[in-house]
């Protein structure tokens, strides 16, 4: 069985007022040994470990970059293990760069592990399984209160930046070229408040930012997503999806009454987190959890969700 570790008191940089300070690699050590919350120890296969990692760090980057690949020699030392660590699956693991995520990353000391976890967790998908729940804070509520999001997303080059767009309809040629990619996600409200609401979501495929598009196409954008909001526009207080070409990317835009109950002004907007949590993981030895971080539960209560 999975061993959980005590919690520990969340530090003091995780406080919202200050959710967009930059943290240097020794403050970004001492987060990550706090926010280890299970670890077991297999003697013929290595050490298995489970952090919550905060949003704002990669998980891979550039040589160079404060990553958490790059910290986990000093981590390994920290934590008292012998042999070397390495990344197992994160949030959004399929997008190296992708820091916005939090919640669980899995750690291995043995390539054999690794191996076996990826392995079950490509069986799992393909036998119609969702080994990977996230939570997500939306602005705006889905029409219905369960279902899927199915649609291609493809790379499409929007003047300086590369984008993921959506592909309504992908063609069997670019299928096969693996130009584009058909994905779905599975989700369920569980709490509205306000004109908010708290989401569970389970991808079933795995493409950067997939759980992004996926809440514009239901007209809900996550909270924080300072990327792919600006497609859901509003008439009359009626949410509709912008063409690409008319939604250039930007701060995420909130009313005047949700920004007092977030206590933020406009000018603070930038600092605020991407709201997505990978909360849960199945594993072969049972399930894997990891509390949502502390400004995730701040903006539950300031929202009125219930943190189900």
């Amino acid at each position: 069985m999975l061993r959980e570790v005590p919690p520990v008191s969340p530090p003091s940089h995780s406080v919202p007022c200050r959710w967009r300070r930059l943290l240097g690699p020794k403050e970004t050590l001492r987060l990550l040994e706090g926010s280890v919350v299970h670890r077991e120890d297999f003697p013929s296969l290595g050490a298995l470990l489970a952090l919550s990692k905060p949003p704002g760090l990669p998980i891979l980057g550039r040589p160079g970059d404060l990553s958490l690949d790059s910290l986990l020699p000093a981590l390994r030392r920290r934590l008292s293990l012998s042999a070397e660590l390495h990344v197992v699956k994160g949030p959004a693991r399929c997008a190296m760069s992708h820091r916005e995520y939090s919640g669980l990353v899995l750690l291995s000391s043995c390539y054999h592990t690794t191996k076996k976890l990826q392995q079950f967790f490509t069986s799992a998908r393909r036998r119609g399984q969702y080994p990977a729940t996230y939570r997500a804070i939306t602005v705006g509520v889905p029409a219905e209160v369960e279902g899927e999001v199915s649609t291609g997303l493809c790379w499409q080059q929007q003047g300086d930046r590369a984008m993921v767009v959506p592909v309504p309809d992908p063609g069997r040629r670019s299928l096969a070229r693996k130009d584009v990619k058909n994905t779905l996600t599975r989700y369920r409200v569980l709490s509205v408040a306000g004109g908010c609401a708290l989401l569970q979501l389970q991808p079933r495929t795995a493409f950067p930012e997939q759980l992004q598009v996926h809440l514009t196409l239901l007209l809900c954008p996550a909270l924080g997503d300072h990327k792919h909001s600006s497609r859901v526009g509003r008439v009359l207080g009626v949410p509709f999806c912008l063409p690409l070409e008319t939604a250039p990317t930007h701060t995420q835009v909130l009313d005047e009454e949700l920004l007092s109950r977030l206590g933020l002004s406009p000018r603070q907007l930038h600092r605020l987190p991407l709201h997505i949590h990978l909360q849960e993981l199945v594993l072969p030895e049972g399930p894997l959890c990891a509390p949502p971080p502390p400004y995730f539960l701040h903006t539950l209560h300031s929202l009125g969700l219930p943190e189900h």
